[in-house]
């Protein structure tokens, strides 16, 4: 997965793999991408620091529940 945002035009981009893409437009300024079998590929959201409220809502990236799962 690669999470990149490019300040030039305020858009935040979340490629879950890389492949050939549909796109489907969700709403004004939201994208997102399907391979060929139908599986989410990617988000691209734009006006970015304006939909979050402010440039640090982007500075911090929290995963939570990555990792091996654990089998009792």
């Amino acid at each position: 997965m690669r999470i990149t945002y490019d300040a030039e035009v305020d858009a935040l981009s979340i490629i879950f793999r890389e492949t050939t893409v549909t796109t489907k437009h969700l709403a004004e300024g939201i994208a997102a991408d399907y391979d060929a079998q139908g599986r989410l590929a990617g988000i691209e959201i734009l006006n970015a620091v304006k939909r979050f409220g402010d440039s640090q809502t982007l500075r911090q990236i929290v995963l939570e529940g990555i990792g091996p799962a654990v089998k009792t």
